[in-house]
């Protein structure tokens, strides 16, 4: 398991408070694709550059395209704009992915049989690791699902740092990046809103 498997998985227990932003998510996946792959020994970062590293092609096909992804010449791309570009759509990719390994099921929701249906995790030792893993308080993963808003009662005094300078680095980016995806949703809230005023008049 990945590191950004992981996350899809605890971003899908049915116990948050509430639910994880698609967007927010789909960053923070990025983020821990990179550092999937730094820890593969995939990639290096140089300041903020993401520099292809060695060869090897990770097992994991999401990790291998993301890993297909790197910019191989310079200049090379910086950590930010790999997070929005990798991240489009990403967390559905992941659903898709999990649904085709049978990690995720569809069940319908309601009483009626033709009902919407509803994406649930299965009880998998897959499932069973990320939880161990949220819970055993892996710092990680604990400051990539804060990014998202997971965990969100613990304070920043509580949170343990990531360690690595390099994964610092990756990890700070990336809520940095999903703060800047709620501040554009704010402001087009506000659009929204003062475009709806001026057709509604006095």
């Amino acid at each position: 398991m990945t590191t950004a498997k992981d996350l899809f998985i605890i971003s899908m227990d049915p116990a948050s408070e509430r639910p994880v932003g698609q967007g927010d998510l789909s960053l923070a996946l990025a983020g821990a694709e990179l550092l999937d792959l730094l820890d593969a020994g995939t990639i290096t970062v140089d300041g903020d550059l993401v520099v292809p590293g060695g060869s090897s092609v990770p097992d994991d096909r999401l990790l291998a395209a993301a890993a297909a992804g790197i910019t191989r010449q310079p200049p090379h791309e910086r950590i930010e704009d790999w997070l929005w570009r990798r991240g489009r759509d990403l967390a559905a990719a992941y659903q898709d992915a999990l649904e085709e390994d049978g990690e995720l099921t569809r069940k319908r929701s309601g009483l009626l049989p033709f009902g919407p249906k509803e994406v649930e995790l299965v009880d998998t030792p897959a499932r069973r690791r990320a939880v161990a893993r949220r819970e055993e308080g892996d710092p990680v993963l604990a400051s990539l699902a804060s990014a998202v808003g997971l965990d969100s009662e613990r304070s920043d005094d509580d949170e343990p740092g990531p360690g690595d300078e390099t994964v610092t680095t990756v990890v700070a980016t990336v809520h940095e990046a999903v703060m800047e995806l709620e501040a554009v949703r704010q402001r087009r809230t506000i659009e929204n809103t003062a475009f709806a005023n001026v057709w509604r008049g006095p």
